[in-house]
């Protein structure tokens, strides 16, 4: 079992939920995501996400966009990414997830790629644009890099897509928790009640829920129904709103006990 799944065990036995966390790579730049990571860990995040930014990231809206360009801009590349995650990993434990999309990967080499995430510490990786349907040769990669690979699952998802993504998911499943874009919202949505019982039905693999988690109130409702809630957009906004603040680190922290306040029963 990976990092991934000791985690989620751990957090069953003391009956919580797990809170992950999303991070822009190199946003604002490599040592700011290294010092926010290990400030994450230290809040109570219990999975770090680390996006690798890419110049058209189809699912993401508006904040990762420009968090992604942000790092870009700075050269922010693939290989960057893997470096920092095994910097991270001499002073750290905290699971970590890649989240991505094919082409960066086909550029690297999904073969080359597999074999430096693992040799750099990372333990999933979440390539968005890839279906599972399409994804056999990164499996393969993955699984005999010890890589779980996660699948996202949306609203839309009709039964015989649930069961597909449950059978070949690893980790955990990633329940996108309304249709269209990352983001953070006001509300979350109720269809949220019967598609994380229609995952249940088929799988007992830990489900997170993202997109649009922006507040401790969302993470509560979330913790309630599914295993662990995903906040990407509020911490990138946060970070884009005081990156050059030199407390950025601290507001960070004291958002983040405030979420992971919101997992515990």
């Amino acid at each position: 079992m990976s990092r991934i799944g000791d985690r989620f065990e751990e957090l069953k036995a003391k009956s919580e939920k797990a809170l992950i966390c999303f991070l822009t790579a190199g946003d604002p730049n490599i040592a700011t995501t290294k010092s926010l990571a290990l400030e994450l860990e230290r809040a109570g995040a219990d999975i770090l996400e680390l996006g690798a930014p890419f110049s058209d990231p189809l699912a993401d809206g508006p904040s990762i966009q420009e968090a992604s360009q942000r790092a870009l801009k700075h050269g922010t590349t693939v290989g960057d990414v893997l470096a920092l995650v095994a910097d991270i990993r001499r002073s750290s434990e905290l699971p970590i997830v890649l989240m991505t999309y094919t082409n960066p990967i086909v550029g690297y080499g999904f073969a080359r790629f597999g074999r430096d995430a693992r040799a750099a510490g990372v333990d999933g990786v979440i390539i968005t644009d890839m279906p599972p349907e399409e994804a056999d040769e990164w499996k393969s990669i993955a699984d005999a890099n010890g890589l779980d690979t996660i699948f996202l699952l949306a609203p839309t998802s009709p039964p015989s897509r649930i069961e597909l993504v449950a059978a070949a998911a690893s980790g955990f499943i990633y329940c996108v928790s309304r249709t269209g874009v990352t983001g953070a919202r006001k509300d979350l949505p109720i269809d949220l009640q019967n598609m994380i019982p229609a995952i249940r039905g088929v799988t007992d693999k830990p489900i997170a829920v993202g997109f649009g988690v922006s507040n401790p109130e969302h993470v509560r409702q979330v913790c309630q129904m599914a295993d662990g809630a995903v906040v990407g957009s509020a911490l990138v906004n946060l970070v884009a709103e005081r990156g050059s603040d030199p407390n950025l680190t601290t507001y960070v922290g004291e958002f983040v006990r405030a979420l992971k306040a919101s997992t515990r029963g």
